[in-house]
């Protein structure tokens, strides 16, 4: 059976980001990726094959480089190099660097030596009895977690670098899983994969699309999660005060198992996660939900504000998850979604100077950011945190059998084959200013309340198609769309987009201006509780405790003002109290570094 999809995800390289606030919060993560030193990101699988060489031979110790997570006595030691793969592998893929791939090429050389050393099969960076002793029940944290990094790692490799070298590495060490798990029963499995597993199943998913072998399906089918999956597909909420990154990377192995099997069954269990976990659940005001790494009960997030709020790694797993659906789906509440996490997740726990991660976001008042060290802590969110870096292009445009899709309005180009057809379409963030003379139609007096987003279209012959533009959820107004400087009226489509259909030339110049303005966002449980969204954009009050404001929530303006709104030719971003006891600043949260900070606010 074939999976019914109605997008298509662009390949890597077809879009390149242009100059803006994503693409050098990329070349930051790419400075990161690129400094981590080659042999320490492989200390603990040289470690279990016996081919570690002392570091200091003066006095003939091994003295690990990586400490943390990845210290040789950390249980998950070793998890890091698979993700570091993966972001090394998509920057090659997506920007053609030829250092990232050489770099990633030379560990899975040294990965396939370990794997010789240790006999032919296994390759992890923690021993096999790991395995053997939590099918004994006894307690070891997370093996199957750590041992399938490198493996999604590895898969990158093959998919996005071409290292057919990798994918012979996975086929060899399958062998050993798949005689691990031959014997057992489903009850016996099923207890094994309720200590966290990863995304084994997708991997495995993955392997079989790239093989075609029944070993690798079955290990699909075995990995298979169905304590989670059968309540959730008979509606039960199974996920509150569950451990939220264990589930997701599961339903991601539902998902692909949907994608490379077409079977039905696996698409409904996806859609009933998102329901549960999305739809059924609520949010803070950044996009995302958990508290101390689990779900928060349905509706009910007040008691949950605190220093452990929003971790990484579930951002960015729940953007990979809403990736899925709307590809499946079509429908533009998943790009809203991902967009309120791009902006109030994966830029805002990233340092905007260093690059470096916050494992959570605390959402309570007086909060603070926690920053990681580059080598000293290797959480499991520095992991994620360089793959999400590496996939802003990609989330910019979609295809479909009409013609393109803007899904992000992110500055890139995209080079896009359509049939016999090369079109190069770019979208650039128009600052609504002007430098030099004054001209008052490209340059407002007060900051523009709208986004505005010029689309460039290049293409050798005239070629007949559809773009089709997001209308966000905060979108204030009716959008101001021109062609070519000419008003256009096209189609709103149920799905949330507006079509522009017609003959395109080379040189047409596309323009949609979205109105937004400022909202207050509340906690579902207490109503009169509020953060403020610039748009997509979460605002933090530099304050270091819960301040009761006064004015009204529908009309926030009665309580924020614009503040230092301009400088030279741009517009900034910061807001101030106004009709207030004592006066503050808010400024966008994924601008702050290592201010106090606070986002809900009582509202009388």
């Amino acid at each position: 059976m074939r999976p019914e999809v109605k997008v298509k995800a662009v390949s890597y390289g077809q879009v390149k980001l242009l100059p803006g606030l994503f693409k050098s919060r990329a070349l930051l993560n790419r400075n990161y990726v690129m400094s981590l030193n080659s042999v320490d990101l492989l200390q603990n699988f040289y470690t279990e094959a016996n081919l570690y060489e002392p570091r200091n031979h003066a006095h003939d110790h091994w003295e690990p480089g990586h400490l943390g997570w990845e210290s040789p006595a950390c249980p998950l030691r070793g998890h890091f190099l698979g993700h570091w793969l993966s972001a090394a592998a998509k920057l090659y893929a997506a920007t053609n660097d030829g250092e990232a791939k050489g770099k990633a090429d030379w560990i899975v050389d040294e990965l396939s030596r370990c794997q010789i050393q240790n006999g032919g099969e296994w390759v992890g960076s923690i021993p096999e009895k790991y395995l053997h002793w939590i099918a004994e029940g006894k307690s070891v944290w997370a093996p199957h977690y750590t041992l399938h990094k490198t493996l999604m790692g590895l898969y990158d490799m093959y998919a996005y670098a071409g290292s057919h070298k990798a994918l012979e590495i996975i086929e060899n060490w399958s062998n050993w899983f798949y005689r691990w798990t031959e014997n057992m029963t489903e009850e016996k499995l099923a207890d094994i994969l309720d200590v966290e597993t990863g995304a084994m199943m997708e991997v495995w998913a993955d392997v079989y699309a790239a093989t075609g072998k029944q070993q690798h399906l079955e290990l699909m089918n075995r990995y298979t999660r169905h304590r989670l999956f059968e309540p959730l597909l008979r509606g039960e909420d199974v996920l509150t005060n569950m451990h939220a990154n264990t589930t997701i990377p599961e339903i991601h192995g539902a998902a692909r198992a949907y994608e490379v099997t077409g079977e039905q069954k696996w698409r409904e269990i996806v859609e009933a996660y998102w329901c549960s976990a999305v739809t059924d659940r609520g949010s803070y005001c950044t996009g995302s939900q958990t508290s101390g790494e689990i779900w928060s009960p349905p509706g009910e997030l007040s008691a949950r504000l605190g220093e452990r709020n929003q971790e990484h790694c579930v951002v960015y797993n729940m953007i990979r998850l809403a990736d899925f659906l709307f590809r499946w789906s079509g429908n533009a509440e998943y790009l809203d979604y991902i967009e309120r996490n791009l902006y109030n997740g994966i830029l805002a726990q990233q340092n905007p100077k260093t690059g470096m991660i916050t494992y959570f976001l605390p959402l309570h008042a007086g909060a603070k950011k926690k920053w990681g060290l580059p080598t000293k802590h290797f959480w499991c969110c520095h992991g994620s945190l360089v793959q999400a870096h590496t996939i802003h292009a990609n989330l910019a445009f979609y295809e479909d059998a009409e013609g393109v899709i803007a899904a992000q309005y992110i500055p890139s180009e995209f080079l896009w084959k359509r049939g016999e057809d090369t079109i190069k379409i770019k979208q650039m963030m128009d600052r609504q200013t002007n430098w030099g003379i004054r001209d008052p139609a490209a340059d407002q007096t007060r900051r523009p309340n709208s986004i505005a987003v010029d689309i460039s279209i290049e293409c050798e012959l005239d070629v007949e198609f559809t773009v089709k533009l997001r209308l966000p959820d905060w979108l204030s107004g009716h959008p101001a769309i021109t062609v070519n400087g000419q008003e256009t009226v096209n189609e709103i489509n149920q799905s949330g987009f507006i079509h522009i259909h017609r003959v395109w030339q080379n040189g047409d110049r596309l323009r949609i201006v979205l109105p937004k303005t400022l909202t207050a966002f509340p906690l579902p449980d207490q109503p009169n509780m509020v953060a403020f969204l610039d748009g997509p954009v979460l605002l933090a009050g530099l304050c270091d405790e819960e301040r009761t404001l006064i004015g009204d929530i529908n009309n926030p303006g009665s309580i924020l003002t614009p503040d230092n709104e301009r400088e030279w030719n741009n517009w900034l971003s910061g807001y101030r109290t106004v009709n207030q006891d004592r006066g503050f600043r808010f400024v966008p949260l994924h601008e702050i570094e290592d201010q106090v900070y606070t986002v809900y606010f009582p509202v009388r």
